[in-house]
């Protein structure tokens, strides 16, 4: 059951309440409601909009889309040498050593599963 906020916000204006929504506060409790009202099939359109209501399972698509464009701050080991790898790999090529780890995570993970 989707918990109530115990605090009922009020917004100077619209502009304080975007700036709301976009903290991870905001972002969590978005997400909530929005996984919440797939569960319960209540997800559709604002009232104005005259718009059929959308298939969830063409919602769950798009939000796995949405969640293979978004990367998330980690602090992982890696050892030293690894690291030592993909700067030089990074040199070479013409990249950022980070994005050269991402790319071998994301090679490591299709090989595995």
């Amino acid at each position: 059951m989707l918990r109530r906020s115990t605090s009922n916000r009020r917004f100077k204006s619209e502009a304080d309440e975007a700036s709301w929504y976009t903290t991870p506060e905001g972002r969590r409790r978005t997400e909530r409601e929005f996984a919440h009202a797939l569960r319960t099939g209540t997800l559709s359109r604002s009232a104005g909009l005259n718009v059929a209501k959308t298939d969830p399972k063409l919602l769950e698509q798009l939000m796995r889309r949405a969640k293979e464009n978004v990367s998330r701050a980690i602090s992982i080991r890696v050892p030293v040498a690894d690291l030592e790898k993909a700067k030089q790999i990074a040199e070479k090529t013409g990249i950022g050593y980070q994005t050269v780890l991402k790319k071998a995570i994301r090679t490591g993970l299709k090989k595995a599963g």
